[in-house]
């Protein structure tokens, strides 16, 4: 068996690999040892998803939606008790109701005394950068694109080795190609819940699929709390998803055809 990114062998290598971080609530998209060496699985945890992760925009989701990370803890952010008190809130795992504050002893006399005790939390943060962006989709398109060949060896095989993955596969190892671009818009409200067929309110972290257009094109589309994030996995180029939006009237991939609900 060889890595799905740097090639080498991988059949002696124990750690599973996430195609979404743990830290999104990811438990179920998980490939076995061996399809991404271990040496490849710690260098994206650190140099790719954890800058994605890190990033103010994420950060701030994370803690409103409660989701904890590896060690089961929800980010903390800072706020301001007015008039003007810093604060850093926290929230226990799946709890993205109820907020815990720390604040200086001036801040705590001031909320004691205070009728409102109001509290301003961030409204929005900086998202991370394009190239962290679409490497952490190469990233995770290509490990996509793997576990549907997980039961084929000869499968993962051809995907470890194919040369016309090596431009994207190179992108996500090392972000050396300037300008990849990526489509990114809201699909519905970070807060949207349904309702399944018994009733239990459901909310969707999560979602992502593969786009195989009528000229042959492929493109990763995942969705994280309704932010759809698209990229090419043949080359820089989105024109193509642009245009398959257009012709289908822009409904997502993720909700049209074979996924239509």
């Amino acid at each position: 068996m060889h890595c799905l990114f740097c090639k080498k062998e991988s059949s002696a290598s124990r750690s599973q690999e996430h195609i979404i971080p743990e830290s999104l609530g990811n438990t179920r998209y998980v490939l076995p040892p061996g399809v991404v060496c271990d040496q490849c699985n710690n260098y994206f945890s650190r140099e790719v998803e954890k800058p994605f992760l890190e990033s103010a925009a994420v950060t701030l989701l994370r803690f409103h939606q409660a989701i904890p990370n590896k060690r089961g803890r929800v980010p903390a952010i800072n706020g301001i008790l007015m008039p003007g008190f810093p604060v850093t809130c926290w929230k226990q795992p799946k709890d993205s109701f109820l907020a815990h504050l720390a604040l200086e002893p001036d801040g705590l006399k001031h909320l004691l005394s205070s009728d409102t005790g109001r509290i301003v939390l961030p409204a929005r943060g900086t998202p991370p950068s394009d190239r962290v962006v679409s490497r952490f989709l190469a990233k995770a398109s290509l490990e996509a694109l793997a576990s549907r060949l997980v039961k084929y060896p000869e499968g993962r095989e051809y995907l470890a080795t194919e040369p016309q993955l090596d431009l994207l596969r190179d992108h996500a190892r090392r972000g050396r190609t300037p300008g990849w671009p990526f489509s990114v818009r809201r699909i519905y409200d970070a807060d949207q819940y349904w309702f399944d067929e018994r009733g239990s309110i459901l909310q969707t972290v999560h979602e992502f699929d593969i786009l195989q257009t009528d000229t042959c094109e492929y493109y990763f589309v995942l969705a994280i709390f309704g932010l759809e994030l698209a990229l090419n996995m043949g080359g820089p180029e989105i024109d193509g998803y642009l245009e398959w939006l257009d012709r289908h009237s822009g409904v997502s991939p993720l909700y049209w055809g074979k996924n239509s609900k």
